[in-house]
């Protein structure tokens, strides 16, 4: 099968043939039809310091695609060749603490999908039954929109940690998964939504998605966000999904006391916070890492099923779809900041 194999440790990707995966008897083996184009592949691909200590190559990377089954092992109960279907990412033992609770996004032994065990760049890809989940049909969910429900659980997971009814919300950072958390804060009743960003082009994206002011932080402090929005008391739930080392410190100067703060974003750098700020205006801070398995798989595919506008809000993430051939176009398009989400095209190689 053809691949994208990152070799050894050093930058960059390769297109190879490799041996088709075999599925163990409680995995499943999936035809890769699309693949999205994350973050994390990036960092992989540059070979910088994260990737350098979370990942052993030789590897394959990925993690957020669409496929169709096409081979099940012997102690597979329910999911059937043919089935269309996206994967969880997160692998889990099992056995800790947390997983025997029902916790399993916090167990202390995940291995993920295309980071510490091959993933989905490629034909074919096998993971554990329990991490595949099944799309009712390509009518509802097809290839573009399936190949993004991993890093769309992301934007759902942050998004509706918080209660966001009625309240006034800043989402700092318009890269893909911010556009999608603004969308899904839109459907479920916020009231005022500022998102900022430095890419204008990325601004525009979060006007379609219904945001009320789009703000580039290169010019504009949030503080005239807020003051144009006439919000005397600041924001009540904040969605830092950046990373930016400024982004979180401007932030927790704009909240409502009693504000609530998902973080998504990953920094590379430490980041100095105003902890007094915090402590006497009695924020909440939480992190936020992948999604709740899989109770938030089950809320967005449940919205998705519900809200034709949310559908169509989610499906225009996608800026550019290519075929796989072009993965290396894809990955400057992604890594260039101002686009949507990119999505890879694997039939050309069927």
């Amino acid at each position: 099968m053809k691949a994208l194999l990152k070799a050894g440790p050093r930058a960059g990707l390769d297109l190879v043939d490799a041996p088709e995966p075999e599925p163990g008897s409680r995995d499943v083996k999936i035809r890769v039809l699309t693949t999205g184009i994350c973050g994390t592949d990036l960092h992989i691909l540059n070979w910088d310091a994260w990737a350098a200590g979370a990942v052993s190559a030789p590897l394959i990377p990925g993690h957020e695609f669409y496929g169709e089954v096409v081979e099940v092992g012997a102690e597979v109960r329910e999911v059937r060749p043919g089935d269309r279907v996206s994967g969880e990412g997160h692998v889990v033992c099992g056995i800790c603490r947390n997983c025997r609770a029902g916790r399993r996004q916090l167990c202390i032994h995940t291995a993920s999908v295309g980071v510490q065990r091959n993933g989905a760049f490629a034909q074919y890809v096998v993971i554990p039954e329990e991490n595949v989940w099944v799309h009712p049909g390509p009518d509802v969910i097809g290839p573009d929109l399936g190949a993004i429900f991993d890093p769309f659980g992301n934007a759902v997971h942050t998004a509706l940690k918080f209660s966001v009814v009625g309240e006034d919300v800043l989402i700092t950072g318009a890269g893909p998964i911010g556009l999608m958390a603004a969308a899904v804060v839109r459907h479920v009743g916020a009231r005022y939504i500022a998102i900022t960003d430095v890419s204008e082009a990325r601004l525009e994206l979060a006007r379609h998605m219904g945001v009320d002011l789009a703000v580039n932080v290169a010019t504009t402090p949030i503080a005239d966000a807020q003051r144009q929005l006439r919000l005397k008391e600041g924001f009540d739930v904040g969605l830092e999904m950046s990373g930016h080392a400024a982004a979180l410190p401007e932030m927790i100067r704009n909240m409502n006391h009693g504000g609530r703060i998902a973080m998504l974003g990953l920094p590379s750098t430490p980041i100095d916070i105003d902890w007094s700020i915090v402590v006497t205006h009695m924020l909440t801070l939480q992190g936020i890492y992948g999604r709740e398995m899989f109770e938030t798989w089950n809320t967005m595919a449940a919205m998705l099923s519900s809200s034709p506008w949310l559908h169509n809000a989610i499906s225009s993430v996608i800026t550019d779809r290519l075929p796989a051939t072009r993965w290396k176009h894809g990955f400057e398009v992604a890594a260039g900041g101002t686009s949507g989400k990119v999505v890879l095209d694997w039939t050309v190689f069927d």
